[in-house]
């Protein structure tokens, strides 16, 4: 399988296409939409799109690691990880795609 990266650019032309605005007001409008996604993720809200999935940020405690090579103990600080829950939907959809 060819490895194909949808891009936010790709995103825009779609909504081009598919919607009819102008790629300007296309562009537009997918910026948008990302920026909103990415402000509720920075304030700890959850971004849930129905028949996708939902994105999370989770706070992930301090903890001492190993490094695999010299098997040095390393302090990992505290952080913040996004996450991303597929919904029920969208894995049927990926299963289904493995299939042909």
């Amino acid at each position: 399988m060819a490895e194909k990266t949808l891009t936010r650019m790709d995103l825009s032309e779609a909504v081009f296409r598919e919607v009819g605005l102008s790629r300007n007001e296309s562009a537009q409008l997918v910026e948008s939409v990302l920026d909103h996604m990415s402000d509720a993720l920075v304030k700890g809200e959850q971004v849930k799109i129905s028949s996708f999935g939902t994105f999370s940020v989770r706070d992930k405690s301090a903890r001492v690691g190993r490094n695999p090579k010299t098997g040095e103990e390393v302090p990992i600080n505290p952080r913040r990880v996004l996450t991303f829950r597929p919904s029920h939907l969208m894995k049927e959809r990926v299963a289904d795609g493995n299939k042909s």
